[in-house]
């Protein structure tokens, strides 16, 4: 069996998009990937327009806590990827392959446009799983 790709979704608060992002790759490419997220700025909880949309996908998050970044983190992550804002601003020092997903912030947001913003994040994961499927493909033939 191939090793699963490491990958780390970051943004300033872990209370959202990296969460999703997270959980939607546990989730739907538990086989490829092992998943993780922090914030560099964490808040003491995820935002909870958050926890209902993806609930409506049929995922939990009301027990997931946002949590700080630590070198360590980004150390262990084959990838790491942002939501929205610059490798630099969230991760200064990365020097792990790294990429930005260029999607709105979800705080404050009525739970349409959290739903419109989930649908991005679960597109990017299912093309990182497909890539990562694709590799393991690749290896193994």
């Amino acid at each position: 069996m191939a090793q699963k790709v490491k990958v780390l979704f970051v943004c300033i608060h872990n209370a959202g998009r990296s969460q999703m992002a997270a959980a939607f790759a546990r989730h739907l490419g538990a086989d490829v990937l092992d998943a993780d997220c922090a914030g560099t700025m964490p808040t003491p909880n995820v935002n909870p327009v958050v926890v209902q949309a993806m609930r409506e996908k049929g995922i939990g998050l009301s027990r997931a806590k946002p949590k700080l970044m630590a070198p360590e983190t980004v150390q262990w992550a084959d990838k790491v990827f942002t939501m929205g804002c610059s490798v630099e601003e969230v991760c200064p020092g990365v020097f792990v392959p790294s990429e930005d997903w260029k999607l709105d912030d979800p705080s404050g947001q009525p739970i349409e446009k959290v739903r419109a913003i989930r649908d991005q994040v679960e597109a990017h994961v299912r093309q990182l799983i497909e890539q990562a499927r694709s590799r393991q493909s690749a290896i193994s033939a």
